[in-house]
């Protein structure tokens, strides 16, 4: 075996790999450039939109955790819903019905719901019609 290696395709077939060819590189990269999803804008059909990911829903327990918090809220009480294991778009119709229900504003961020005021009765009475198990979590 050589110790030194003048060209790649030495070195490739000291590893017993045939060597690469110029033809073999010009086809990957022609495949390469075909399955490109990187396009943003055609002059023929405007603008692309390109494909959503699927998110990966965190698994469930079985219980909705229901927290109180005024941490970083300058005092405001919060209450937190966690642990539900739905996708998003049932997550953000489930926090609509319950803001609803309670009279109050919130949001959903990432996988919590957030709903303002301290409504922890009436959010169990919704979370336990939509067949989820309450738990009262902290305080």
């Amino acid at each position: 075996m050589k110790n030194s290696f003048s060209s790649l395709s030495d070195l490739a077939g000291a590893f017993g790999r045939d060597p690469v060819t110029s033809d073999s590189q010009d086809s990957t990269t022609k495949q390469k450039d075909s399955n490109d999803n990187s396009l943003v804008y055609s002059t023929e059909s405007g603008r692309v939109k390109q494909g959503k990911s699927t998110q990966n829903i965190a698994p469930s327990d079985g219980f909705a955790k229901v927290r109180r918090e005024t941490k970083g809220r300058k005092g405001k009480g919060v209450i937190t819903i966690s642990g539900l294991g739905i996708d998003d778009k049932a997550l953000k119709e489930l926090a609509k019905k319950i803001k609803k229900t309670c009279g109050t504003g919130g949001s959903v961020v990432g996988e919590v719901i957030e709903v303002q005021g301290d409504k922890r009765e009436q959010i169990k009475q919704v979370l336990e019609s939509n067949g989820f198990k309450v738990k009262f979590v902290g305080g």
